[in-house]
């Protein structure tokens, strides 16, 4: 548990629960296949979108697919950013876990879909990690 996920339940005496946090899956279609196909495009724009969500990148692994796609992660302090593209179809998966309130995955969304010349995009957020505020009592953490 972070001191902000405690801070948070301290700033908002009202709140029964928080979420430790946010899941974007999304889907990019009709991108870029030149870009979609290059190890290089796809692990530059996966690095810049971790930095314009204000994460703090910690590794990264990528890997070129023969005759064609890439898929590869990007961990933060803060969980990951990872994709798979198909370049044949111009589509690409990626998700955006990021924990805490210092990053917004919705940010590197944007930042990707723009990067991969996206034409149709779409994202499901989650909340991951619900916990209540009795959990947190329980655990003897101080709130």
């Amino acid at each position: 548990m972070t001191y902000s996920t405690l801070e948070a339940f301290n700033a908002n005496p009202d709140m029964d629960e928080i979420h430790l946090g946010r899941h974007v899956l999304a889907e990019f279609f009709e991108c870029d296949p030149n870009t979609l196909n290059s190890i290089d495009k796809v692990e530059k724009y996966m690095m810049e979108a971790a930095l314009e969500c204000g994460a703090t990148i910690v590794q990264k692994c990528f890997h070129m697919f023969s005759p064609y796609g890439v898929s590869g992660v990007v961990i933060i302090s803060e969980s990951h950013l990872a994709i798979h593209t198909w370049p044949e179809l111009g589509y690409a998966a990626v998700d955006l876990f990021t924990c805490g309130s210092k990053c917004d995955p919705k940010v590197a969304y944007e930042f990707l879909k723009n990067k991969f010349s996206s034409k149709r995009a779409t994202f499901t957020e989650l909340k991951r990690g619900i916990i209540s505020k009795e959990t947190i009592r329980q655990s003897n953490l101080s709130i």
